[in-house]
């Protein structure tokens, strides 16, 4: 089953492919999402890692949440499910 992981902290130099790289050595990474900021084009800062196990998961969680990567530390668990907020129409 796959797991999806939030993972924020981000360098603002980490690419899609480099936080992939990263997370597969804790197992097979299903997908990596870099947040990216409409009007600016540049990272938020956060994102998003789907494991394709729970053990990947977890193994994730526990080799990168509080630690480093490229130079900024990393907040890492399990993603929880977008809430809804109301739109702002001006």
């Amino acid at each position: 089953m796959v797991k999806k992981l939030y993972v924020g902290g981000l360098s603002y130099d980490t690419t899609e492919k480099g936080l992939s790289d990263a997370f597969a050595k804790a197992g097979e990474v299903v997908s990596a999402l870099i947040i990216m900021d409409k009007m600016s084009g540049k990272s938020k800062g956060f994102g998003f890692v789907e494991m394709a196990s729970e053990e990947a998961a977890s193994a994730a969680i526990e080799m990168y949440n509080d630690k480093e990567l490229d130079g900024r530390r990393l907040t890492v668990n399990e993603a929880r499910p977008k809430e809804e907020r109301p739109r702002n129409n001006y």
